[in-house]
């Protein structure tokens, strides 16, 4: 994978919306697993809002079916949203509890990595988004250490297309659960401006996607050699404590 994203000993949270990008990722990270030449775990959570209509109770039987451990979260993310969002689009308010919310459960059960199925689109779009509207080049990383340093993010699909993941989603039949957020259907985001923007663009320039892969890659790549750094020390320390557990375990037995 690029960016070094999986290393051994890796105890892998994937964000499982139940959407087909989560639910794709999913299956690439489980048939790496298997070819691997490393070991690691992997568990999914869902962070359910509440809100009508959206019922991931099926993602729970899937995954038990698939031999995957599944967490589910609750939280009234809109009640919350009305109380407390103040000068933030409720996107951003839904995503950055969602974020906190996924990193406490890591935290409990000790998982060290936060695996999100965000691919090429949404990086492209989000690049977007901020020349346009913030003035900054800047984009969604692909392996990166959290600010608390204790967390490491990866996003294995960011070299994907949407396009391709819709094809393995109907190809394998996933049982994806449809986006409904009330707030997304009350009005057009920003982000559905600029996906129709670039499908647009897209249209008259084949390459397009290509040359937005090249032009944002030193942006996708920033923090990753940290975030490897990280993994790595982690590995040796642990390779360094069962070392030095084998002979006194021998000795007790």
């Amino acid at each position: 994978m690029h960016y070094q994203m999986l290393h051994h000993g890796d105890r892998v949270l994937l964000g499982l919306s139940g959407g087909k990008d989560s639910l794709s990722l999913l299956h690439i990270l489980r048939h790496i697993q298997r070819r691997a030449p490393i070991d690691f775990e992997i568990a999914a959570v869902t962070v359910d809002p509440m809100v009508p209509g959206f019922d991931p109770g099926p993602l729970s039987g899937y995954l038990e079916t698939l031999g995957v451990r599944h967490y589910r979260v609750q939280e009234d993310i809109v009640a919350l949203a009305d109380d407390h969002m103040s000068g933030d689009s409720y996107c951003s308010f839904c995503s950055r509890l969602k974020r906190g919310l996924i990193y406490r459960l890591a935290r409990e059960e000790g998982f060290n990595v936060l695996a999100l199925a965000q691919h090429l689109d949404d990086l492209a779009e989000s690049f977007m988004m901020s020349a346009f509207h913030g003035g900054k080049l800047n984009t969604m990383k692909a392996h990166y250490l959290n600010d608390a340093g204790d967390v490491r993010i990866i996003r294995p699909l960011v070299d994907v297309r949407e396009s391709a993941l819709v094809d393995f989603a109907r190809r394998f039949e996933l049982p994806v659960i449809n986006d409904n957020c009330p707030a997304c259907f009350a009005m057009p985001t920003q982000r559905e401006h600029f996906k129709q923007l670039l499908a647009t663009e897209e249209q008259g320039n084949g390459q397009l996607f290509h040359s937005l892969r090249s032009a944002i890659a030193p942006l996708v790549a920033d923090g990753a050699d940290r975030a490897i750094a990280h993994a790595q020390a982690q590995h040796q320390a642990q390779a360094h404590a069962m070392a030095h557990a084998a002979p006194l375990t021998a000795q007790q037995s």
